[in-house]
C-alpha cells in the first residue's frame, strides 16, 4: 500500500538525527546588521548557505526542514534585510531582489569564507541564482529547490492554477484577494495572500492541513515582491554566467510548474533538472528520502581533478 506524505515524513524524521542548535550572530555587511544562523562546522567540506523563499519571511522557513543536511556539512541561513532579526534597509520601499542577491554575496565575504555551496528554496532560488551570476569564485555547488523562473512569466497563471487546486473555505479565502493589488507594497495584504495561497502549493492536499506559514509581514519583502509583480523581471542573461555546478530539483506537483527547472537547466551551463514525483513545492516534507538524497549525493560528488 503507498504510504501517505504524513508517513513518509515521520519515518524520515525517525531515522535522522536530532537537529543541532544554531548559533545566532550578527554580521555586518554593506551598511546593515544581517541576523545569521550556522550549525556547528564539519571539517573538510564547505559549508551550506540555505535561502530561503516566501519574501516576507526569516530563515525559520527552511529550518529545522533541512536539518538532515548538517549532518554532513555546516548549514549557514540568514534573515534577509528587513525580515526577522535582520536590520530594516533605509528607503526600504525601494527594496529590490537584486540587493538581496547583492547582500549573500556581502555575508559569504564579510564571513571569511573563501568559497560555499548554495541552495535556494522558490523565491530565494532566484536570490540564488542572481547571487551565483555575479559571485563565481565564492559558490562552487548550486542547488535550486523548486525554483522560481528565469522569467516572470510563470507569474501570470499562478493565482488561476492555485484556485484549481482548492475547495470550499482555502479556494473562497483565496478568491477574495485580487491578485493585482499585490501589485502595491502593503505588508498585509502579501501577508494574507503567502497565507492564503499556501496549501495548494503541497500534493498531498490532507497533508497541507499540517502546515501553515508563519504570521509575518515585512516592509522589504513585501516591496520586492511588489516591484517583481508589477515590472516582471528576466534573468536570463545572469543565470547563463553561473559558473557553479548546479541541480534544479523540483516537485512534480509543484503549482510553480516544473518545466521551471528544465528552463533553469538549460540556461546554466553546467546543470541538470531533476524531477520529484509526489511532491510539491515543499519536496524535503512531501518527498524527504528522495529530496536529501539527491542533494546530499548532488554536494558530495567530488571535485573535477580531486
Amino acid at each position: 500500500m503507498n504510504s501517505t506524505a504524513r508517513e513518509r515524513l515521520l519515518a524520515f524524521k525517525k531515522s535522522q538525527p536530532r537537529a543541532p542548535r544554531l548559533a545566532r550572530h550578527m554580521v555586518e555587511a554593506r551598511g546593515l546588521s544581517f541576523a545569521v544562523f550556522s550549525s556547528p562546522e564539519v571539517a573538510g567540506v564547505p559549508p551550506l548557505l540555505c535561502i530561503n523563499g516566501g519574501m516576507l519571511y526569516s530563515h525559520a522557513l527552511l529550518w529545522p526542514a533541512l536539518a538532515p543536511l548538517a549532518a554532513s556539512r555546516r548549514l549557514i541561513l540568514y534573515d534577509q534585510r528587513g525580515r526577522g532579526a535582520s536590520e530594516v534597509p533605509p528607503a526600504v520601499r525601494n527594496s529590490r531582489i537584486e540587493y538581496d542577491a547583492g547582500d549573500a554575496v556581502a555575508i559569504r565575504e564579510a564571513l571569511g569564507i573563501a568559497r560555499w555551496d548554495v541552495l535556494g528554496h522558490s523565491w530565494g532560488g532566484g536570490i540564488a541564482m542572481l547571487a551565483a551570476s555575479r559571485d563565481a569564485i565564492g559558490v562552487r555547488r548550486l542547488v535550486l529547490a523548486d525554483a522560481v523562473g528565469p522569467t516572470s512569466l510563470w507569474i501570470q497563471s499562478l493565482h488561476a492554477d492555485a484556485l484549481a487546486r482548492l475547495a470550499g473555505v482555502e479556494r473562497e479565502a483565496l478568491a477574495a484577494i485580487d491578485p493585482r493589488m499585490l501589485h502595491a507594497d502593503d505588508p498585509s495584504v502579501h501577508a494574507e495572500y503567502s497565507r492564503a495561497i499556501y496549501p495548494a502549493y503541497f500534493a498531498d492536499h490532507d497533508f497541507a492541513a499540517l502546515f501553515r506559514p508563519p504570521h509575518e509581514a515585512s516592509a522589504a519583502g513585501a516591496a520586492v515582491a511588489a516591484s517583481l509583480r508589477r515590472e516582471g523581471y528576466d534573468w536570463r542573461s545572469g543565470v547563463r554566467d553561473i559558473a557553479a555546478r548546479t541541480l534544479v530539483v523540483h516537485g512534480a506537483q509543484d503549482v510553480i510548474p516544473s518545466r521551471l527547472a528544465h528552463e533553469i537547466a538549460a540556461l546554466v551551463p553546467r546543470a541538470s533538472a531533476l524531477i520529484i514525483e509526489g511532491a510539491g513545492h515543499m519536496p524535503f516534507f512531501e518527498r524527504p528520502v528522495e529530496f536529501f538524497a539527491a542533494v546530499r549525493g548532488f554536494l558530495d560528488q567530488p571535485d573535477a581533478g580531486s
